[in-house]
């Protein structure tokens, strides 16, 4: 079993393949974003196209999806990957996601949980306010439009004559994924058939 950390290797084997080309095109290549799957085939980390590049070199990935165009060097032809798969099983970690406005929103939806109003122009709102003592944490904070916001202020949604469409909660244990890695696919959308049924509801909308 290999580590998470490990497919962040640094290594200089790629450093010293001359590639042809534009050089400042090339730089922007090799730092583009790749998908890394588990060996189950699970999402579970990005990574540049120079260190994928290496990990198929070195047999510990494969391409799964190329993206656009080939890199090229005087003994090699490499597609250009945008999705790997690891050859062995990764154990990723444990964690929450940080509690940030971006996750609330994606934990959200990116819906007001007061009127249900999709859409990017949200704050993030305390269920109770914090001068009565409600707390910073995933219980007491939700995704609220501007108008609901205004129309709440500093009450609580009792008070206010206003409902929750749900109990705020924290995300699940092993969120590591879809939650880090979900913004990314507006960029990729090719990457959202390795994502779960029902994560295209938790893109921001355009």
């Amino acid at each position: 079993m290999i580590r998470v950390s490990q497919i962040s290797d640094t290594t200089t084997w790629l450093h010293r393949i001359p590639l042809f080309g534009n050089m400042g095109h090339i730089e922007v290549i090799m730092n583009s974003t790749v998908l890394v799957l588990n060996q189950n085939y699970i999402p579970l980390h990005l990574c540049s196209v120079r260190r994928a590049v290496v990990l198929i070199h070195r047999g510990k990935a494969e391409m799964v999806e190329a993206g656009l165009g080939l890199l090229r060097s005087p003994r090699h032809t490499f597609p250009y990957p945008s999705v790997i798969r690891l050859g062995q099983v990764v154990k990723p970690p444990l964690l929450h996601p940080k509690l940030t406005r971006r996750q609330i929103f994606i934990r959200d939806k990116h819906t007001c949980q007061y009127c249900g109003t999709e859409t990017r122009d949200l704050t993030l709102d305390h269920v109770t306010p914090r001068y009565l003592g409600g707390r910073h944490a995933w219980e007491n904070l939700v995704s609220a439009c501007k108008a609901c916001n205004r129309r709440k202020g500093g009450h609580t949604p009792e008070q206010a004559h206003m409902k929750l469409l749900r109990p705020p909660t924290p995300p699940k244990k092993n969120g590591y994924f879809p939650f880090l890695l979900i913004p990314q696919i507006h960029n990729h959308p090719a990457w959202l058939k390795f994502f779960p049924l029902g994560t295209e509801t938790m893109l921001p909308p355009h």
